[in-house]
């Protein structure tokens, strides 16, 4: 004879493994319903790009100068000075540059030793003087 304990314990076991049951049968049906909610969105059509003007063979391409040549055209006329000077001499050019985009390209041109820091200044690195041939 079973006790009521043993019976109890049989109706809990019967009841986890239903939750199981349950359990599984809900992920797959979430799995199933994810791809039609994503076939439900249309994506947005692609905006037609606009179609550059033709330039003449006869007008001259103008070349933008780059930021590192900037910096040091900069440091070449004012001597050495902050980052923040820097950028406010290129800004002064018209040429919309925030403070940071300055400071990277002064890190990227010190690897390249074009530019050396002191004190927080930059000056362009000391030229090499040519001998006098004999």
């Amino acid at each position: 004879m079973d006790t009521a304990l043993e019976r109890i314990r049989e109706k809990i076991a019967e009841l986890e493994t239903k939750i199981v049951d349950l359990r599984i049968a809900e992920r797959e049906l979430q799995a199933l319903e994810k791809p039609a909610a994503r076939r439900a969105k249309q994506a947005p059509e692609p905006e037609p790009k606009p179609k550059r003007a033709s330039k003449k063979a006869s007008e001259p391409a103008e070349a933008r100068q780059t930021i590192g040549s900037a910096i040091a055209a900069v440091l070449e006329q004012h001597g050495a000075l902050s980052a923040a000077e820097i950028a406010e001499h290129i800004k002064a050019t018209g040429r919309d540059i925030s403070n940071r985009t300055v400071s990277f390209a002064l890190q990227a041109l010190k690897k390249r030793g074009l530019v050396k820091n002191a004190d927080g200044q930059w000056t362009p690195p000391k030229s090499r003087s040519r001998q006098a041939s004999a």
